[in-house]
């Protein structure tokens, strides 16, 4: 029998990733928030233990909702002036087509937006976002997100590519997706094939851990670069599954091998029934110094926040420099923490 995606308590006790006796208080999360474990998923969970599992299989802890959390945490509704478009940045939108995914992770920030009860774009609907998009020239970039946006047909992947590559004044096209991570037979041919366009195209894969970067993962993200579009990955802090530097090196180091560059690593959000995943700032800023000297610049992501209310997303890695003594002085930190002055410039006057 072919391997399906799990999308039950009772599918994730049959499989064995879970004791029957949870099943009940799963069940009560899973009404909650949608649960769905792809097959590639699940097989790596009795591999990499609660590493892997945290992200998919449901915790009694999500139904705890901490006092700072909220429904949209980082304010996408404020910002979505017709279905299917978030602009809150001048120079780009995001577009998001439907609001399925090939696996339900438990940290998402739009875990109460996604699902099969998600939104879907009709043809009228997506036609209407894409006339946005025509219509405001300062839009430079769009982002294709959702949801997963390769979960659509190549039909329609190529229809929206396609449309958007006729728009003139964009100049990146960008999509979002985890399914060459937690889905790769689904990058096919035809899927590589609909990212065709004149305009530069962008992937950004979701991945965690690294050993998420399974056999078929590789190849999968391997037919995109050889199809020359380049990618980028985005990864989350989480609790008990990454806040590690052993963790974060290897995934990192492995990322930039495969031709990927990390892009970001996010803080993460402040989405309802997620406290337990969430590290502090500064063990995630602690992580992110102790990575500076020990691997490659080409392995490093920038940390960041998505402020809530939707206030957008801001740095919030170590910074290495102060204002020294002396006028236009600094006092910089090296990798091995020691302090150093930097000269002013004294061709400079006040």
């Amino acid at each position: 029998m072919k391997p399906r995606t799990l999308r039950s308590a009772a599918d994730l006790a049959e499989a064995g990733l879970i004791a029957p006796a949870r099943a009940a208080a799963i069940t009560r999360v899973a009404q909650r928030f949608e649960l769905a474990v792809t097959p590639e998923m699940a097989a790596l969970i009795g591999d990499a233990g609660d590493r892997i599992g945290k992200q998919f299989i449901p915790s009694v802890a999500e139904l705890e909702t901490a006092p700072d959390e909220r429904k949209d945490p980082i304010g996408d509704e404020k910002f979505s002036p017709v279905k299917g478009i978030v602009h809150r940045y001048p120079d780009r939108v995001l577009l998001k087509p439907s609001h399925l995914c090939p696996v339900y992770c438990r940290f998402c920030f739009r875990r109460e937006q996604v699902g099969r009860d998600g939104e879907k774009l009709s043809a009228r609907e997506l036609e209407t976002a894409l006339d946005y998009i025509r219509a405001r020239d300062q839009i430079w970039e769009v982002i294709v997100t959702g949801g997963d946006p390769f979960l659509l047909s190549p039909r329609r992947l190529r229809d929206i590519t396609r449309a958007l590559d006729a728009i003139p004044h964009l100049g990146v096209i960008r999509f979002h997706s985890r399914m060459p991570i937690v889905s790769p037979h689904s990058i096919t041919a035809a899927l590589v094939s609909a990212l065709a366009a004149d305009k530069a195209v962008y992937v950004v894969v979701h991945v965690n851990h690294p050993q998420e970067l399974t056999l078929a993962a590789r190849a999968a993200c391997a037919r995109l670069v050889k199809a020359g579009i380049p990618l980028l990955s985005q990864s989350v802090l989480l609790k008990g599954v990454n806040d590690d530097a052993a963790t974060l090196e290897r995934l990192f180091r492995d990322l930039v091998a495969m031709r990927i560059k990390p892009y970001y690593l996010h803080h993460a959000d402040l989405a309802r029934g997620t406290a337990h995943f969430r590290t502090t700032l500064a063990e995630g800023r602690a992580l992110m110094k102790s990575l500076r000297g020990r691997v490659s610049g080409l392995c490093q992501p920038s940390y960041v926040l998505d402020l809530p209310g939707g206030f957008g997303k801001v740095p919030v890695g170590p910074c290495y420099a102060r204002p020294g003594d002396k006028p236009h002085e600094w006092r910089v930190e090296d990798g091995d923490g020691r302090l150093h002055c930097y000269p002013p410039n004294t061709a400079h006057k006040d």
